[in-house]
């Protein structure tokens, strides 16, 4: 039995094989803003993947900011994600419902901030294994807790003061994942914010330009690659990624990976952030 995953993303078909695997640990990670009238612990509750435990990344988070699922500290995460009976040389395959963008990508970028590489995103999500009538169930999961070592990769991280240096050296690319009428500021965010719009010199690419509609997957490496040069992105440069709360950011994260780009970085508090301070400035147009 191998030891490592096959790379940042498993199809639902080498899912299936593995589901018995002892060292195989699988995280519903879904999350929806509270505006949706939805829950992702409910969901979960529902129906999810044999043997998946639920990831909230509200729960695993600092919540000493005010602002939405910051990352935690290492220890925190290390004794959290022991909790959920994940321990070192583990692998993990985490989902959720929404292709990546309800915070499957960002507990991927989350493991990988704190120094754990074997981790992947089920490709397509729990809509593709569903849509393809593979097993799912509703009894809980009570893991029992394991030992798991966490070390923080500051490089993978920018907070706001980074930013606004950023401003003035230009040293990173500032991508942008939301939409376009976030990122131009004709529609407001969904967290309070005293502006809109963008960070000024970020470049707009949003995460649903890089998944195929009919199946929830990840596009190609070669249209991956396409995306990011039509955006004017040079992969040789540094880059860090934003969005509204650094979830759906690390869709674009993984998207590079796949592509060979690493050591990218996101922006935690993103436009929760950046939107609500005082004296930072913002590009509407």
């Amino acid at each position: 039995m191998s030891t490592t995953l096959p790379g940042a993303l498993v199809s639902t078909e080498w899912l299936t094989e593995h589901l018995s695997d002892p060292d195989l640990k699988i995280l519903d990670c879904t999350w929806h803003h509270e505006s949706t009238n939805l829950d992702g612990r409910t969901q979960y509750r529902g129906r999810h993947l044999p043997g998946a435990v639920h990831f909230d990344i509200d729960h695993v988070a600092d919540k000493s900011t005010g602002l939405p699922h910051m990352l935690p500290s290492a220890a925190d995460f290390a004794k959290k994600v022991g909790l959920l009976g994940i321990g070192d040389g583990d692998r993990v395959v985490v989902y959720d419902r929404n292709c990546g963008g309800s915070a499957a990508a960002r507990v991927w970028w989350m493991f990988h901030v704190f120094g754990y590489d074997n981790v992947a995103m089920l490709d397509g999500g729990y809509g593709k294994w569903v849509a393809e009538k593979r097993a799912t169930e509703m009894s809980p999961v009570r893991p029992e807790p394991k030992t798991f070592t966490a070390a923080f990769a500051p490089e993978l991280v920018r907070g706001i003061a980074q930013m606004r240096a950023n401003l003035l050296s230009g040293a990173e690319q500032v991508l942008d994942a939301r939409g376009p009428a976030k990122f131009n500021g004709s529609q407001e965010d969904v967290f309070p914010a005293r502006k809109l719009g963008h960070i000024p010199n970020a470049v707009n690419l949003p995460w649903g330009d890089l998944i195929v509609p009919e199946t929830g997957v990840l596009v190609p490496p070669e249209a991956i690659s396409a995306r990011f040069a039509a955006a004017g992105v040079d992969l040789s440069k540094p880059i860090v990624v934003t969005c509204a709360s650094g979830t759906i950011s690390c869709v674009l994260v993984l998207a590079l990976a796949l592509i060979g780009c690493k050591n990218v970085a996101v922006y935690d508090g993103s436009w929760a952030e950046w939107g609500l301070a005082e004296d930072t400035p913002a590009v509407a147009a």
